[in-house]
């Protein structure tokens, strides 16, 4: 009785912890014979980076590691292993990656206080934190900002504290999936007239459509905040109800204004990349408006009925950067691509940049999108990330904090965790430096008149402050 009571926890063991074994020397196995020549054979790095370091410098999720295993990460030298390797044995293998990694113990390092570039050494500090996904920034003057949360608060940082109590009677937010609280700006003439605009995920409710899932689709209003509270409040942009879309993604949306007083919009596509290809359908789109809502009379498509007359340019895919050269005054967009082709554009009035017709990118499964990168009648980008860099807000230099700076695009990136400052000469990039890394995922960079530079970053949710050391 006793041998036979030893061997039935014996087959019990063997049942519920044999496969894992299993699964780990696989995984091990998988390791050894693909990553260990460039990844060292305790994981410690060597010419490719370390894996138990807490730092992962292209994606730290789950499916952003299977992809770069899959897919290869070509600009750094990493090959595709999806190939020699099935799905199965990747997940294999970043389980043991993975196990590895929580094993070696290794917390990822702290924000660094002090960063030293081509040009200058920076001080780094953090202003806000605790954040629930932060999504932009907007200065109202030298002692006054806003910062948005995706939950739908809105909240004031005051000689960079941030307050303890959200702007009461902000409009009610759909915060689900890539939806909320989106961007804020502030009015060019804000000290004059108070106009705060911000753009959220608008939906039309359960009730009222009788759906299970009810529509949704990128609004914006602006307002008046006084006492903390938000009042005044006019929509200045909303889509035709049947128009919206019942998708929880790719809203945009960012808002900017041009030294005339246009105010400009991004809206994404909304997950129906053929929509981005009609004007009849707001998403995918750049839109241009004068602040109080209404449409321009030189706007590209005012006089085709079936068309959004607010449009400006078509064929986007998810724009969530766009601003004005100070210099020139031309307008540039990032957008995320697809797995690859995340763009960096100078749109122009009426033209159509080619999403998803064109792409540099393909689907997330490995399907092909588009044959094609480039067709007539359909413009190129300036400059595309591939593999993505999960591109977002951007802002140009001005002020005199980094004089050298003067007219360089800085460009915020999630996956990366990077936030990058770009050279631009006759409409070229001609030169990249990352500034931060690994700081967090980076969600907007804002610049203030004097220079100051401020980042916001989700996990964690915080607000760093780069200013002359």
């Amino acid at each position: 009785m006793y041998r036979l009571k030893i061997l039935t926890v014996f087959f019990t063991y063997s049942l519920f912890f044999l496969p894992a074994l299993l699964m780990a020397q696989d995984g091990r196995a998988l390791y050894d014979k693909y990553c260990a020549t460039c990844h060292g054979k305790n994981l410690e790095g060597g010419d490719g980076s370390s894996f138990i370091d807490a730092v992962w410098s292209y994606g730290d999720g789950k499916n952003a590691v299977f992809r770069n295993i899959k897919y290869g990460i070509l600009n750094v030298g990493m090959p595709a292993w999806g190939s020699v390797m099935t799905d199965d044995d990747i997940r294999t293998l970043m389980g043991f990656i993975f196990d590895q990694e929580n094993k070696s113990g290794v917390s990822p390092p702290p924000i660094a206080k002090e960063i030293t570039t081509e040009d200058y050494k920076i001080s780094v500090e953090t202003v806000a934190e605790g954040l629930d996904t932060p999504w932009a920034i907007a200065f109202l003057d030298e002692r006054h900002s806003l910062v948005t949360e995706k939950n739908g608060q809105l909240r004031f940082l005051i000689d960079d504290k941030l307050q303890p109590k959200p702007v009461a009677n902000t409009p009610a937010v759909l915060n689900e999936g890539q939806g909320g609280l989106l961007d804020v700006a502030a009015d060019p003439e804000y000290a004059q007239n108070g106009w705060v605009y911000l753009a959220y995920s608008h939906d039309l409710g359960t009730a009222k459509t009788g759906k299970s899932r009810s529509g949704a689709m990128t609004r914006i209003v602006r307002g008046k905040i006084k006492n903390n509270r938000w009042t005044s409040e006019q929509v200045i942009f909303e889509a035709p109800h049947e128009k919206y879309r019942t998708t929880r993604h790719h809203y945009g949306c960012r808002i900017v204004f041009d030294s005339e007083g246009y105010l400009y919009f991004s809206i994404g596509d909304r997950g129906a990349g053929d929509q981005a290809q009609d004007v009849a359908y707001p998403n995918g789109k750049l839109h241009r408006i004068h602040r109080d809502g209404k449409i321009p009379e030189d706007n590209p498509f005012v006089k085709d009925k079936n068309a959004i007359p607010s449009i400006f340019s078509y064929g986007h895919r998810n724009p969530q950067g766009l601003a004005f050269h100070p210099s020139t005054g031309e307008l540039w967009e990032t957008e995320h691509g697809p797995m690859g082709g995340d763009e960096l554009n100078k749109p122009i009035m009426g033209l159509n940049y080619g999403w998803p017709e064109i792409t540099y990118g393909i689907n997330y499964n490995g399907d092909i999108i588009s044959e094609f990168k480039e067709k007539p009648n359909m413009e190129q980008p300036v400059l595309h990330w591939t593999p993505s860099i999960a591109v977002c807000g951007i802002d140009f230099y001005k002020g005199g904090a980094f004089p050298k700076w003067e007219n360089n695009l800085f460009v915020s990136a999630l996956k990366y965790k990077q936030l990058a400052r770009l050279v631009i000469e006759d409409n070229k990039v001609v030169k990249e430096e990352i500034i931060l890394k690994n700081a967090g995922r980076v969600r907007d960079v804002g610049i203030t008149n004097e220079g100051v530079i401020y980042m916001v970053l989700n996990r964690p949710g915080k607000i760093l402050k780069l200013s002359p050391k």
